[in-house]
């Protein structure tokens, strides 16, 4: 999907590049530049806003709010965390229509957000942020974007973990005769009925997906490279007596609200391997696949060969039974070719297909913007992330003063709600910057001693995770160390205490202006 199909709250004719060089010439003076307009940075917006703070803008590569929300549009979307609990606690909702909110349905919320909290006038749309460098003599960051530049004092880096696609790299993927796209980019006027259709990818898109398609497709090929565990979804709709009660009684919604987070935290004691809970989680999915898929050979082919938790555990309903139908293929192995038509497997096998849809994930633990992102010694993000990413309380990084990450390094979960995780973020930023401006200190850095003991520790809490004991490959560990960068290795209420206070003492004011 491009950008002029998507829904929009404000549209924004991009710019050419002379006009991006002459802006540069004269940024705009804003206290803090937040890149990214997802939960995240709205987020951050949000409460900067009710603050009363008014020197800020939101730099957004897309045309609306939203981000993954905005971006995938595939049939099926839909999120697989409560509504009521992946939503900011400070704008609780009412009229959610069921127990996992569709995605259109959650961009319709973040839609409303932006409106309802006056941040409107400080989005910049289809800013794609191009350069971001720190002054040491002014102690500002310039952040060149491909409509406007801005010279800020912070920067609120809330890109998310879903934001980069990743294509694989398929010989002749290219030259493939028919539609061929990313599953974050879904054609709006697609149709594939009576079509041949190949879907690359078994992971949570992917189970989305195949049910939809496999009620209009003729034909289905769904490329397996390793199967998932998958968990019933039992999702339902909210009836109107339920919203008619958290309307005239705004605590019940309160109280739900906590009880499902609570029970989410239940869930984590199988992700450290605690005896009980991680075999009644692999039974609980292996039950569900053998109530689903009576085909014994099928049934093993779609048994993981590693154990519950170390991958993303799913959810779905409708999954398995749609891998029963006569025209869904499982092919047991990776797409390798791709030549006109004809599309082959790792195993040998050949296909010739009409559509090609590549759920196949996205650039989790290697950011693309960190290559765009200069600190203190004119060394990138990138380059400081070279063995994985890192940061003190996953939120700031040694040599790269005044800047803040949200949902990056170890910030995000596997059992619990994102958005939990984001507010915790937020809180401790409001906090660092009163502290920061009560004092009027100009900039401040990490000390790298002090994010180098939190990395550690975290690798010590990891150790004995499913992620790391599991015998998978995951998008939660940097492919280059091994580490587990992604997730957040205990509670969601253990990182809310982590980062309840800001400490000074963890950061360096001093000689900043000579880095």
């Amino acid at each position: 999907m491009t950008e002029a199909q998507d829904s929009q709250i404000f549209h924004a004719e991009a710019v050419d590049a002379d006009t991006v060089l002459a802006k540069a010439a004269g940024p705009e003076p804003v206290d803090t530049v937040i890149i990214g307009a997802g939960f995240a940075g709205l987020g951050a917006a949000i409460q900067l806003a009710r603050s009363g703070e008014r020197s800020f803008v939101v730099v957004e590569r897309g045309a609306d709010v939203g981000g993954t929300w905005r971006d995938n549009v595939y049939p099926g979307v839909a999120c697989d965390i409560p509504s009521q609990l992946y939503s900011f606690s400070f704008r609780p909702r009412n009229d959610w229509t069921h127990f996992y909110a569709p995605g259109a349905e959650i961009l319709d919320y973040l839609q409303e957000a932006a409106r309802e909290e006056g941040i409107l006038p400080h989005l910049r749309f289809s800013s794609e942020v191009l350069a971001l460098d720190w002054d040491h003599t002014s102690m500002t960051w310039t952040v060149v974007t491909t409509r406007d530049t801005y010279r800020c004092r912070w920067v609120v880096l809330a890109t998310g973990r879903l934001s980069e696609k990743r294509i694989p790299d398929v010989p002749g993927l290219a030259s493939f005769a028919g539609p061929v796209f990313h599953s974050s980019e879904w054609p709006h006027d697609l149709d594939l009925a009576g079509k041949r259709v190949g879907l690359v990818g078994s992971g949570a898109s992917a189970v989305q997906i195949l049910p939809r398609m496999a009620a209009v497709a003729d034909e289905i090929v769904l490329f397996q490279r390793s199967a998932a565990y998958i968990i019933p979804r039992d999702d339902r709709a909210y009836t109107e007596a339920e919203k008619a009660t958290w309307r005239e009684e705004p605590g019940s919604l309160a109280t739900l609200r906590t009880r499902m987070f609570w029970d989410a935290e239940a869930g984590f004691a199988a992700r450290i391997g605690a005896t009980g809970p991680l075999a009644a989680l692999r039974d609980r999915a292996l039950r569900h696949l053998e109530a689903q898929i009576p085909d014994p050979a099928l049934r093993r082919a779609l048994t993981p060969d590693y154990e519950a938790g170390c991958k993303r555990v799913l959810l779905s309903d409708d999954y398995y039974p749609a891998l029963m139908h006569k025209w869904v293929r499982l092919e047991q192995s990776a797409l390798t070719a791709v030549e006109g038509g004809r599309v082959t497997a790792a195993s040998g096998a050949a296909y010739e297909l009409d559509a090609l849809i590549l759920a196949t994930g996205f650039h989790s633990t290697r950011p693309p913007i960190a290559r765009r992102i200069r600190g203190r010694d004119g060394h990138t993000l990138d380059a400081a992330w070279s063995k994985g990413m890192v940061a003190h309380n996953s939120t700031t990084v040694a040599g790269f003063p005044n800047l803040f990450v949200i949902d990056g390094p170890n910030a995000s979960l596997g059992h619990n709600s994102a958005v939990h995780m984001i507010e915790s973020q937020i809180a401790y930023i409001l906090e660092a910057l009163w502290y920061l401006r009560s004092r009027d200190v100009p900039a401040f850095d990490v000390r790298p001693e002090r994010q180098a003991a939190y990395v550690a520790e975290i690798d010590r809490m990891a150790e004995a995770t499913v992620w790391l004991t599991g015998g998978c490959r995951s998008w939660y560990v940097d492919e280059r160390s091994r580490r587990l960068t992604l997730l957040w290795p205990d509670t969601a209420s253990a990182f809310r205490e982590r980062l309840a206070r800001f400490d000074p003492a963890d950061y360096d004011a001093g000689a900043i202006a000579h880095g």
